[in-house]
C-alpha cells in the first residue's frame, strides 16, 4: 500500500485557501448584516419623517443582531490581513529571528486566549439557546440566534491566527 505524500508547501497552501474562504464568507455575511441594518434603519427613518408608522423593534434588531454580526464575524479576515491593532515599535529594530519568536509566542498566547473565549461564547450560546433567552421589550424579542455570532466569530479568529503563526513559520520571518 503507498501512502500519497503531498508537499508541505501545497498542504499549507489548500489549509490556508480553507481558512481564508471560510473568513471571507463570514466578511460576507457581516457585510449582508450591513447592508439590512443600512436598509432597516434608513426605513425606520423615513416612515417616522413621514409620520405614515414606527417600525417596531428596530433598535433591538440593530443591536442584538447586525451590530453583533457585524463586530465579530470579520475578526478573523482582519488577522488574516494583519490589519489588527500592533505596537511593535521596538520589535521592529530586533534581529528577524528574534521577531519571529515573538510573533509565534504571541499566536501562542492568542490562540490559548481565543480557545478559551470560544469555549466560553459556545457554553453561553448552547444555554441561550436552551433557555431560549429572550429580552424585556414591547414583545417577545428572543436574542439566542445572535449569541452564536460570538463562538463562530471566535472560531474564525482562532484558525485566523494559527494559519498566520504557521505561515510564519514557514516562511521564517514575522508578519
Amino acid at each position: 500500500m503507498t501512502k500519497t505524500h503531498i508537499p508541505a508547501g501545497r498542504a499549507a497552501d489548500g489549509l490556508d485557501r480553507i481558512i481564508s474562504a471560510l473568513n471571507r464568507g463570514f466578511v460576507v455575511l457581516a457585510s449582508v448584516a450591513l447592508l439590512l441594518m443600512m436598509l432597516h434603519v434608513t426605513a425606520e427613518v423615513a416612515a417616522r419623517a413621514t409620520g405614515a408608522m414606527t417600525l417596531i423593534g428596530t433598535l433591538e434588531i440593530v443591536s442584538y443582531y447586525y451590530m453583533i454580526l457585524l463586530v465579530m464575524l470579520p475578526m478573523g479576515f482582519v488577522e488574516l490581513k494583519n490589519e489588527h491593532i500592533r505596537v511593535d515599535l521596538f520589535v521592529q529594530m530586533m534581529p528577524r529571528s528574534v521577531q519571529l519568536v515573538l510573533y509565534v509566542l504571541s499566536c501562542l498566547l492568542c490562540l490559548v486566549f481565543f480557545a478559551i473565549m470560544l469555549r466560553q461564547s459556545f457554553l453561553d450560546a448552547w444555554n441561550s439557546t436552551l433557555r431560549k433567552e429572550t429580552i424585556m421589550s414591547n414583545f417577545i424579542f428572543y436574542i439566542w440566534p445572535s449569541r452564536w455570532a460570538l463562538p463562530i466569530g471566535f472560531f474564525g479568529l482562532l484558525i485566523a491566527v494559527l494559519a498566520n503563526m504557521l505561515k510564519a513559520i514557514r516562511l521564517g520571518k514575522a508578519l
